[in-house]
């Protein structure tokens, strides 16, 4: 299965994720904020990364810019996971590279589907 990194600063967030892509074979680096996501990804390639908008230190917008600068990261799966469903909010997430965006609360279902199809 895939290494997916998930980014939130929500503790009990960050365990859901977890919890959901543990019990369908991934393995999961998790980090709190996008700081903490970049230099993990810096050191050591993951198959996906999976991050909120709204952290502390580094947003997730900023956090997608900065992972696609990094040849290991150009064309790695990024998936927003945020509260936020405004249209410019997504626009910026499109514009600084993300591949998809889901609106929480999420179904594990839904989110499983999402993750395996940019899987492929």
């Amino acid at each position: 299965m895939a290494k997916i990194l998930a980014v939130d600063d929500s503790v009990s967030m960050r365990q859901m994720v977890t919890f959901t892509l543990k019990s369908a074979g991934h393995e999961v680096v998790e980090a709190a904020d996008g700081q903490e996501a970049l230099d993990k990804a810096r050191g050591g390639k993951v198959d996906l990364v999976v991050t909120d908008v709204n952290m502390p230190r580094m947003d997730g917008i900023t956090l997608v810019k900065e992972l696609r600068k990094l040849p290991d990261y150009r064309f790695t799966p990024i998936l927003v996971l945020t509260t936020e469903s405004a249209g410019d909010k997504k626009m910026a997430g499109k514009q600084a590279g993300a591949t998809g965006w889901i609106v929480k609360p999420f179904s594990p279902e839904q989110f499983l589907n999402t993750i395996n199809r940019v899987l492929g």
